[in-house]
């Protein structure tokens, strides 16, 4: 019998201990021993909970006991489950966790800390889906050229509520707080913060980069408009805030962002609250991931998924496929020199000659023009400027449109969301 201790007995850790019960034959004969919840770790005994171990306050009980074989940190936050995982494996105890935001900013000094003790985290990104193993084991004959993953199901939701059904930003998050797909204070989720520190931990895995969100692009779907869904539709194009993870020669760009991408892309059709993982490999090209990206189950499944790991093999490979970071002697791209296609909506005064004068500001820092469309509003003054360019640098755009915003005829600061192709 192995026996584990889950930190954080909330959705998901109620969730571990009923399924560890419900479908115990299963894990048993796939592990090949018993695994049991002894001790649960909470912030409040008050408050009622479905399982039938015991629980406790205290995090230093729980891992001064000897008899534990694996702890389950499911506490979320950074800096006390560091401490925490950081004593357990010291002790020479195996860790399975759920938490991004620790492993956004933690995974390589937790990595040497670990060693060879077993240290899983499959549930920390996607959910259900199990892109983590699939990166570092499935996929490790591979370079890995890029990844791009919708891995925020509250944004996925609202971006495809505003498009299939023509709702309003503001109206559309107030419904998925009611739904329970939105926290109160939603902007870790539609800030794009979430989706920042599961590209980070992937990003380790397919190229040894070591990171932390302060380091990369990261830009929120709060100023999404229905102008921009109007062109997106117009061009053939879904919006979805993605996770974008690209290799050129020895630089990878990382970055989050609202992006256009044509609807004929596998990634484009993944619509609600699911999460999706498209990785290219040189040698398999593309394999796409799909699944439920959260909820107690399916994030459970994983957490589940990596203690039978633990229980089954004594693995001696580093927990991120890399023993150092950048041993791939790959290195984080400038974001000012990221190249891609952009659209850009701006509203100015309805006139003869204010398009001519954008255009040769776009064309003065070497930026050429795809498509524009106008979309009157209903006061006959201004019209609004949607514009897509062909492919130019982040820097170049950036100062363009810092330019643009002087102009007298400007209404409103410019509007700029990434197009890939």
């Amino acid at each position: 019998m192995v026996k584990i201790a889950i930190l954080g007995v909330g959705t998901v850790g109620e969730s571990v201990a009923r399924i560890l019960e419900e479908n115990r034959d299963i894990i048993s004969a796939r592990a090949g021993k018993e695994i049991v919840p002894v001790l649960g770790v909470v912030r409040d005994l008050g408050k009622e909970r479905s399982v039938s171990f015991p629980l406790t306050t205290s995090l230093e009980d729980a891992l001064s006991r000897d008899d534990i074989d694996i702890f389950v940190e499911l506490m979320g936050g950074v800096d006390e489950p560091y401490q925490v995982v950081k004593t357990a494996l010291e002790n020479g105890k195996s860790v399975v966790t759920a938490n991004k935001a620790l492993l956004a900013y933690h995974r390589y000094e937790l990595q040497e800390i670990a060693g060879t003790v077993q240290f899983e985290f499959e549930a920390s990104v996607a959910g259900g889906i199990p892109i983590i193993n699939a990166l570092r084991e499935g996929l490790s004959a591979n370079h890995i050229e890029g990844i791009r993953g919708i891995l925020n199901g509250t944004s996925n939701y609202i971006l495809t509520e505003m498009i299939q059904k023509g709702a309003d930003f503001g109206e559309t998050l107030k419904i998925a707080q009611e739904l329970g797909y939105a926290e109160a204070d939603p902007t870790f989720d539609i800030g794009g913060f979430d989706a920042g520190h599961k590209l980070l931990i992937l990003a380790s895995i397919a190229y040894g980069i070591d990171a932390k969100p302060e380091d990369i692009l990261i830009e929120g779907i709060e100023e999404i408009s229905a102008d921009d869904i109007y062109f997106a539709n117009e061009f053939g194009y879904s919006i979805k805030l993605l996770g974008i993870a690209k290799k050129e020669g020895d630089e990878v760009e990382l970055r989050v962002h609202p992006t256009m991408v044509s609807n004929s892309e596998m990634i484009a059709k993944i619509d609600g609250v699911m999460n999706g993982v498209s990785v290219i490999g040189d040698k398999v090209g593309e394999t796409l991931y799909y699944g439920a990206g959260a909820g107690g189950d399916a994030t459970a499944s994983a957490v589940i998924s990596n203690l039978i790991d633990i229980v089954r093999h004594d693995k001696k490979f580093p927990m991120l496929g890399f023993k150092k970071p950048l041993e791939s002697g790959l290195r984080l791209r400038n974001r000012e020199d990221i190249e891609t296609n952009y659209y850009v909506r701006t509203r100015v005064e309805d006139r003869a000659g204010v398009l001519a004068e954008i255009s040769k500001i776009l064309g003065d820092f070497g930026i050429s023009i795809n498509a524009v469309l106008q979309n009157n509003e209903e006061k006959e003054e201004t019209t609004n400027l949607l514009i897509s360019t062909h492919k130019t640098k982040e820097s170049q755009i950036l100062s363009a449109l810092k330019e643009i915003s002087t102009l007298d005829f400007v209404k409103d600061k410019p509007f700029m969301m990434r197009i890939e192709r």
